[in-house]
């Protein structure tokens, strides 16, 4: 393949999406649908070798093009559509577009439609509906596989077959991209079918996965243990609800007060948080409360030590770390993930999202049992005899990790594998990862963790060759996927894409942060393990109108 002169990245993605509006506005307006077209996409109904449900076409919107919808079955239960442009508009690519939690929908992808992909996405195989959060893994292995590799790699097979029956030609690339469940399955891909796409884009992933929910329940319960001795929110008026978050603010604060200008500047951002030097004890010391007192004012012993343990990470009985801590600078990002409080009545989003019943039935080999009916009620005496016995995510013990109680679901679901010469040099696939500084849901360290393993397993330890087919980019004060109050936007694909076709490897990726719709914060992210440092005008480094790219270096 021809490879064109290396360009800035930044230049080359401003181009792209304003190519990207323009065709997006005017896709629908030109989308006409021939006859040829329409019965293309009908005869795709009556393939003998793929069960085909549906194949229609679906009428152009102001914002969407006509395209042809195609939805299917892979055996037992795994649901899966493609959405196919018309053949006019066919950019001749192929996407397998990732989810996000546990899955159990069909998600769509219509700006990637739009641009002219041809785009898949499975069930996962289940239904939401009627096994919600981590429930269709009771006592069923096949949906357990389904979900931790089998669906999405039959999917792509199944989307590349209807793309080249219905353009009579084979996709020229194949890609992935996804973030969180999405980034765990494309590390999956990666090391388990190397041969299914020419780039990945793995964001946020949550690649070591029975590590990260085994470690949300014990964050969990940090806080409610001991009838909320440790809760970090406050109850200020006796009334038995949780109604300030005052102390993570302050934690928050005092944390950017010991390093936010590490980088050069002063924007409520942290640009590394490792080379952070906070530590809750001495830091905080004169923020203890009297013996006895308590208020939003001040932190107790417990509330301290709910701290030290949300830095520190889970630890079994021998002290060691199970899953890294969090990223200094992600305080905020624990209020609603994370913290009981009068905003979420004692159920934050981590306790009935992902981690809440992942214990009951996706981390043991047998599953304990159901659910509590409350899982926000850490009174409830669980039944335990009943016909279907319930196990309650207070009960667990992370020491289950430890000794390898959850070997079978991590060999399953798990991604992890740090040799990806398959993928990377056998099949010359690029893999372009980023994570978000500030997630609290998946933890960054993690993901440094396993980049670094790769770069170790699979170019003995050589980063610069390993530069030339995978790179990570690390977001300063990124949440999980996106949002937080740092550069937080970007396209995830167009720098892989112009990687895998015309060997330009993104040197930096230009992000930006905005408020009502204005931009107000913009720097690189640099490949790790580089960071952004301001290099802007003398004296300028704390007026936020210099905070543009240009003004930051990748060193």
């Amino acid at each position: 393949m021809t490879r064109t002169p290396s360009r800035v990245i930044a230049l080359r993605l401003c181009t792209t999406l304003a190519a990207g509006l323009l065709a997006l506005a005017a896709s629908a307006q030109t989308s006409e649908v021939s006859a040829s077209d329409a019965e293309a996409c009908a005869a795709l109904q009556q393939l003998p070798d793929l069960t085909i449900l549906s194949a229609r076409i679906v009428p152009a919107t102001d914002s969407v093009p006509a395209y042809c919808h195609v939805r299917g079955l892979i055996g037992p239960s795994t649901h899966y559509h493609v959405q196919l442009p018309l053949p006019s508009q066919w950019n001749a690519r192929f996407l397998m577009w990732g989810d996000g939690g546990k899955d159990g929908d069909l998600d769509f992808a219509d700006q990637r439609l739009a641009q002219g992909y041809a785009v898949a996405n499975s069930n996962t195989g289940h239904d939401n509906v009627t096994e919600p959060g981590s429930l269709f893994g009771y006592n069923n292995r096949q949906s357990e596989i389904d979900f931790g590799y089998r669906s999405v790699h039959l999917t792509t097979r199944a989307g590349k077959a209807l793309a080249e029956r219905y353009y009579s030609t084979e996709p020229t690339y194949s890609y992935f991209e996804g973030c969180s469940t999405g980034g765990r399955q494309g590390l999956m891909e990666a090391q388990r079918f190397p041969e299914d796409f020419d780039g990945i884009v793995a964001g946020a992933p949550v690649n070591y996965y029975q590590a990260m929910n085994a470690a949300g329940v014990w964050w969990l319960q940090r806080l409610f243990k001991d009838d909320f001795a440790g809760n970090l929110a406050v109850d200020t008026d006796g009334d038995g609800s949780f109604d300030s978050v005052r102390l993570l603010q302050t934690l928050n604060e005092r944390v950017l007060a010991r390093c936010d200008a590490n980088d050069g500047v002063r924007d409520g951002v942290l640009g590394n948080p490792l080379a952070c030097d906070f530590e809750p004890r001495r830091d905080l010391a004169d923020l203890q409360c009297p013996a006895g007192a308590a208020s939003d004012a001040c932190f107790t012993p417990a509330q301290l030590q709910s701290v030290v343990d949300f830095y520190s990470g889970p630890l079994d009985a021998a002290g060691n770390v199970l899953y890294p801590g969090k990223a200094l600078g992600s305080e905020l990002e624990w209020i609603n993930l994370y913290v009981p409080s009068a905003r979420n009545r004692n159920a934050p989003t981590m306790l009935v999202g992902p981690a809440g019943d992942h214990v009951n039935y996706l981390f043991y080999e047998e599953d304990p049992g159901m659910t509590v009916p409350d899982l926000s009620n850490p009174t409830h005496v669980p039944g335990r005899n009943a016909v279907l016995p319930q196990f309650s995510w207070l009960d667990f013990d992370i020491n289950d990790l430890a000794s390898g109680k959850a070997a079978l679901m991590q060999e399953l679901m798990d991604a992890t594998d740090p040799d990806l010469r398959r993928f990377l040099e056998d099949e010359g696939g690029k893999l372009l990862l980023y994570h978000g500084w500030s997630d609290s849901l998946s933890s960054a360290k993690a993901t440094v963790q396993y980049f670094d393993a790769m770069v170790a397993a699979s170019f003995g330890g050589d980063m610069q060759a390993a530069g030339q087919s995978t790179r990570l980019f690390l977001a300063p004060g990124m949440g999980h996927c996106g949002g937080g109050p740092g550069p937080n936007t970007w396209d995830k694909l167009d720098a892989l894409v112009d990687w895998v076709e015309n060997g330009t490897a993104p040197q930096q990726i230009i992000a930006t942060h905005s408020s009502n719709g204005v931009i107000d914060n913009e720097r690189p992210l640099c490949p790790w393990p580089q960071q952004a440092v301001y290099t802007g005008p003398a004296g300028g480094a704390d007026t936020p109108a210099n905070w543009v790219a240009q003004n930051f270096s990748c060193r």
